[in-house]
């Protein structure tokens, strides 16, 4: 017997233990890494799920003024699977000049990495601009990129009084592709001691082509209050407007090194392949499922080189639909492409997946780096239950040239067997037709089992009253047309009869006992009807006479042809 003590302990560690599998990965990102004295920055810590709490800020406080702090939950769902996300946004003031370090924060059960974040003296041309109300900067960043590299070009517009309303234009560039990154930032800034709100656009510029690049002033116009107005009483309106400067930026050509390679541009690039067998080991047909991945930091997925993988010998490659998709982080984009594989080997032995390897530009670096796959073998055993059948010594006997299910790749075998079952599907629907037309057009009256036939015609009276007290319409069928025989041999079968009858409730009763033969749903007919019209012998019609029409229907073609 366990104690309880120690059962209660275990219980409480397997409840746990889904918690601890839960900690979700913690991320620390800010809005901006660069700025400079006097603004303010906001660090955001996002987290997969709903509410966590407040992580401990005391680490931060050698360095930032911490203003205030704010949290919001996103919920988005992706293919059905629906997922949240929590945020815990953190206003910072720097207090010095210089690189300095945020520190890795405990928030949700986990850690952040450390960040960095730059600050710079305030600018001496933005502070002579500083006696205006409004102004609007610019900035590219980096000063110089490579085409196809992608850069951050930010705009800021400064007001010191509150604004009633306004418009800002979007950047344009010709010879550069320009996109906006996420939502605006909303700081203050210290100009010649004076306090500024911000609002910060940023937008992802990516060069097209080499040479000097310029993006275009980028206008406000807007309405700003002036409550000093002693005419108002919430204050007056006066319109404002202002521009930035343009924006200009050495664009570099492709390295002449890198020959007819793609070209791609990024601050980081990886590429992997996951799915492998448990001790590299699979069997003939057994589909072996691979994913191969590539994400680059600073590039749209939209550049990135579709995934394959080249063909192998002895094997088939079915390729899934692709995942592709870009996501924002902080002021970079990220793109990635995956791609999942089937790879059905056809026979036994060893397969080889080789190496697969991508080139890129590392731009924080500024040279060239090969991304790999490295060679993948595996040992493709015998499909299960032919492992017998290939351990047996060859005959004499010639080999059969039809292969067997279970030496075919699961694909084929599943196409043999499809085939099987569509030819079994159309007999079945052949033989239910047949039968279908054969209760349509009518069916022969099945020979009556071997027997004596009678004596006399008394006899096969007798016969007959006795199977029409039964319920068998084929027995009756046959007792009467055995009892028609003896006086009219030629009698073919109740079709004849009924023609050669001249009592209409003898050719009604042989009518009802067809009808009864062959459509046994129709209804049953008493037999003691059918005794009762043959009680007295049959009445047959004189020779030669015609068949009267009972129909009282007129004939179809009313005149006489000759």
């Amino acid at each position: 017997m366990v104690p309880f003590r120690l059962r209660w302990c275990l219980c409480l560690l397997l409840w746990c233990l889904p918690w601890v599998a839960m900690a979700a990965e913690v991320r620390a990102v800010l809005d901006r890494d660069k700025v400079q004295l006097g603004e303010t920055v906001t660090l955001n810590l996002q987290v997969e799920g709903g509410s966590v709490g407040t992580p401990d800020l005391s680490g931060l406080a050698a360095d930032f003024d911490v203003l205030g702090t704010s949290s919001n939950t996103s919920v988005s769902i992706v293919n059905g699977r629906r997922t949240a996300e929590f945020t815990y946004g953190i206003a910072l003031r720097p207090k010095r000049i210089g690189r300095l370090q945020i520190p890795a924060l405990a928030f949700a059960g986990g850690n952040t990495a450390p960040l960095q974040l730059d600050v710079s003296a305030s600018d001496n041309q933005a502070a002579a601009t500083t006696g205006k109300d409004l102004f609007v900067e610019a900035a590219a960043e980096p000063g110089t990129a490579y085409v196809g590299q992608q850069m951050t070009y930010v705009v800021r517009l400064y007001f010191a009084a509150s604004l009633s309303n306004g418009a800002m234009d979007e950047p344009q560039a010709s010879g550069a592709e320009l996109s906006k990154l996420g939502d605006d930032a909303n700081y203050q800034a210290e100009r010649g001691g004076r306090r500024y709100n911000v609002i910060e656009r940023r937008y992802a510029l990516i060069p097209q082509r080499a040479g000097r690049l310029e993006v275009g002033p980028v206008a406000f116009q807007g309405e700003l209050i002036d409550m000093a107005d002693p005419n108002s009483f919430f204050g007056s309106t006066r319109p404002v407007s202002a521009a930035s400067p343009a924006v200009t930026v050495e664009v570099r050509p492709v390295p002449a090194g890198i020959g007819k390679t793609a070209w791609l541009p990024a601050r980081d690039l990886s590429l992997s392949l996951e799915g492998r067998p448990e001790q590299g080991q699979l069997r003939v047909g057994q589909a072996l499922n691979l994913t191969m991945t590539v994400q680059a930091t600073g590039l749209p997925y939209e550049t990135l080189p579709a995934l394959s993988l080249p063909h192998l010998e002895g094997a088939t490659v079915y390729p899934d639909k692709p995942v592709n998709g870009t996501r924002l982080d902080g002021s970079w984009l990220v793109g990635r492409r995956q791609q999942s594989f089937a790879v059905v080997p056809n026979r036994a032995g060893e397969l080889v997946i080789p190496e697969t390897t991508l080139t890129w530009w590392n731009v924080r670096t500024d040279k060239a780096e090969v991304a790999r796959i490295p060679e993948h073998r595996y040992t493709v055993l015998p499909a299960a239950g032919a492992a017998a059948a290939t351990v047996q010594p060859a005959t004499a006997s010639a080999p059969s040239d039809q292969p067997t299910s279970a030496a075919l790749p699961g694909p084929e075998r599943g196409l043999l067997w499809r085939w099987i079952a569509l030819g079994s599907l159309g007999l079945w629907l052949v033989t239910l037709a047949g039968w279908w037309w054969w209760r349509r057009a009518g069916r022969p009256i099945p020979p009556a089992a071997p027997r004596a036939a009678p004596a006399s015609g008394k006899q096969a009276r007798a016969a007959f009253l006795a199977a029409a007290r039964g319920g068998d319409p084929s027995a009756q069928a046959q007792a009467l047309l055995a009892w028609a025989r003896i006086e009219r041999p030629g009698l073919a079968n109740l079709s004849a009869l009924s023609a050669a009858l001249d009592a209409a409730p003898q050719r009604e009763a042989i009518d009802a006992l067809q009808r009864r033969l062959f459509a046994p749903a129709g209804g049953a007919e008493p037999g003691d009807r059918l005794a009762a019209a043959f009680r007295d012998g049959f009445r047959w019609r004189a020779t030669g006479e015609p068949e009267a029409d009972a129909s009282g229907l007129p004939p179809l073609y009313p005149f006489k042809l000759e």
